[in-house]
């Protein structure tokens, strides 16, 4: 009766953690914007996905430098002629420049690995973990109350260290 009492309490702030997790993934997912609003706001978001040919990790939309200044130059071009998508004009500066200018890497191919590696290393650790904590429960289980003979064994090796200490050894 107290073991299944105790079973219950344990599980029940997992369950509550996971629901608030949920929630707050939702949460944050349904107020995102759902993308550029204007020109200006459009060639933002695209400089944002672009990295400056010259300088290391920055974007585009953050670089000062003259290739980058072209570069976002281009993209408003592109922007205003309204010809292309988002993904067009990234694609065509992609071309342009090669593949070393995609700050956020393609979600396919190769390029797949980068998106799914960590998900499945996440996976596989926490089934790890799952694995390791059922184990221990599982060992936990089989540890018995102390008999009296264990008690009288402790009780004398506790002595035995306090006469070792009045003696001095």
């Amino acid at each position: 009766m107290a073991s299944d009492l105790n079973s219950r309490v344990k599980r029940w702030p997992g369950w509550v953690l996971l629901v608030l997790v949920i929630a707050g993934f939702l949460a944050v997912g349904a107020t995102r914007s759902s993308g550029p609003e204007s020109q200006d706001d459009r060639v933002d978001a695209i400089a944002r996905r672009v990295a400056c040919p010259i300088c290391d990790g920055e974007s585009v939309f953050e670089s000062q430098n003259n290739a980058s200044q072209a570069i976002r130059n281009q993209v408003q071009q592109l922007v205003a002629d309204n010809d292309l998508s988002d993904a067009e004009i990234v694609a065509f500066i992609e071309t342009r420049y090669g593949a070393q200018v995609l700050l956020v890497p393609k979600a396919s191919g190769f390029d797949a690995l980068v998106w799914v590696l960590p998900a499945v290393a996440f996976a596989c650790g926490a089934a790890a973990l799952v694995v390791v904590f059922r184990r221990w429960r599982r060992e936990a289980g089989d540890v018995r109350e102390p008999t009296d003979d264990d008690r009288a064994l402790v009780q004398a090796a506790l002595v035995a260290e306090i006469d070792d200490q009045d003696t001095g050894k």
